[in-house]
């Protein structure tokens, strides 16, 4: 077995607000290591805004998400890397745990933030899970804006046809006890044109409930076939605090599938944790009032 790494909090013992992003699981070139470091750190601050003003769990997800989206240092929206024709589809997808309501989107090629796509599935309410063309109408008639796919291309990914893959993801804990988590990506590299993987697959890539939420990054089919976010979720359930539910549901899956993965997560307490099996996975979490704290 892979040695899994994880952060374990102090516990705490009444709920409190708390935050934490990552940004993907996978090899981070050492050049790029405080690259994706920072980028993490502004997204969970930009999420933390958003819950120490009192907002809702939902919408310091889609701040966070959409700040990660933005930054090409990701494989999410701006950056993503590029399929087997060279084209970027983008996943996403959102839960709030109040409810259990859920949005998604899959191959989706105009929009440059599918996690807010994503939330007006959510809010929509008639289906969970839009894809492609599809998607893209969805998203005109929501009013959500469109750009050139073109846009969305950087020139790293262009000339190197980038090795690394990844996802970004958030779950949040606001200060009435509402807990939500959303997951992104541009997918995988050199994928079959509509390949769609474990990021906007709720319980797979994404879950969340009245007692935990959790976003995964990894090796998608395999994450699929584990259904890894809804098993660490359960783990949460039975009574596990969020680092030892990460760590657990980890090990289940590496005996699983025998592949690699990393998964972030919060209780309802607001305890914070990660596990990943593999050699990074950049994180950045505020929990219990503490400063924005981050690791590799």
């Amino acid at each position: 077995m892979a040695e899994i790494l994880q952060w374990r909090p102090m516990p705490q013992t009444k709920s409190t607000a708390a935050i934490i992003v990552h940004g993907g699981a996978g090899p981070v070139h050492e050049e790029h290591v405080e690259i994706s470091l920072a980028g993490c750190r502004e997204a969970a601050l930009a999420a933390w805004q958003v819950l120490k003003n009192g907002g809702a769990a939902l919408d310091a997800v889609v701040a966070a998400v959409t700040s990660l989206e933005d930054n090409p240092a990701f494989n999410a929206g701006t950056g993503a890397t590029l399929n087997a024709e060279g084209k970027v589809q983008l996943d996403a997808s959102i839960m709030d745990g109040e409810g259990l309501k859920a949005g998604a989107v899959a191959a989706v090629e105009r929009v440059r933030n599918p996690i807010q796509l994503a939330r007006k599935v959510l809010e929509d309410g008639r289906h969970v899970l839009l894809v492609a063309t599809g998607a893209e109408r969805f998203a005109r008639a929501q009013g959500v804006a469109e750009c050139d796919p073109a846009e969305l291309i950087t020139d790293r990914q262009r000339s190197r046809w980038a090795k690394e893959h990844g996802t970004v993801g958030c779950v949040a804990l606001d200060a009435s006890g509402r807990l939500a988590a959303g997951t992104s990506t541009g997918g995988l590299l050199g994928a079959l044109p509509g390949r769609v993987g474990d990021s906007p697959q709720i319980g797979s890539g994404t879950y969340a409930n009245d007692v935990g939420g959790v976003s995964c990054t990894g090796t998608g089919e395999a994450i699929i076939r584990a259904v890894m976010a809804k098993t660490a979720v359960d783990l949460i359930t039975a009574g596990a605090d969020a680092a030892t539910a990460a760590v657990k549901a980890l090990e289940l899956f590496e005996r699983q599938t025998a592949s690699e993965a990393g998964l972030i997560a919060i209780d309802r307490q607001g305890r914070v944790g990660f596990a990943r099996n593999t050699s990074h996975m950049p994180v950045a979490w505020v929990s219990g009032g503490q400063d924005v704290q981050a690791e590799v």
